[in-house]
């Protein structure tokens, strides 16, 4: 049986390399998370409501309204960390992960980030009772899928592929299911 002999640097430069990947991939998914999806779910919130309430709600509509944005909060949070670690890149179009993220949530519906920042902010819509958030989001929504639909999808499938074409056969969109099973 021949023995195994380690080489000093070989393999080490390898995971080195995957671990600088993930480090800037993680850094700039960082970034685009405070400064797209925090300008969209807090900034503009706050400019338009101040976070003020727009009347006393029942505290059921507060409930749900806090449960919804936490929510939202986790699976955006969950997503952006998919593109870093999973991708090696960001949500940014100008910096595109070096591989299809399919994972975790992707597996049930191609735009969790996007469905998340809706119920971020229909959980504010719950918790201020302010109209003017629900017309916010529906803006933002009709924005997102104009985006999606336009922009993103033709570039992941010139940047993927079939890879890309399959995935989108196999995974909805915007409706949430369970994923078929292998065989």
């Amino acid at each position: 049986m021949p023995a195994t002999v380690h080489l000093p640097g070989i393999g080490d430069e390898m995971q080195g390399s995957e671990l600088r990947s993930k480090a800037r991939a993680t850094a700039g998914t960082a970034a685009f998370l405070v400064g797209a999806p925090g300008a969209v779910t807090g900034l503009v919130p706050w400019l338009i409501t101040g976070w003020r309430p727009g009347t006393t709600q029942p505290a059921v509509m507060v409930a749900a309204g806090a449960v919804l944005t936490a929510a939202g909060c986790l699976v955006l949070l969950a997503s952006f960390a998919r593109f870093a670690l999973d991708g090696l890149g960001t949500p940014a179009p100008q910096a595109p992960t070096e591989q299809l993220v399919v994972g975790g949530l992707y597996r049930y519906v191609r735009n969790p980030m996007y469905l998340a920042l809706q119920a971020i902010l229909i959980g504010q819509v719950l918790l201020l009772d302010r109209l003017v958030l629900l017309l916010y989001a529906a803006g933002v929504a009709a924005v997102t899928v104009a985006f999606t639909r336009w922009y993103e999808e033709p570039a992941l499938r010139r940047r993927y592929g079939e890879q890309y074409e399959q995935y989108r056969r196999q995974v909805p969109g915007w409706l949430p299911r369970r994923p078929a099973r292998p065989g």
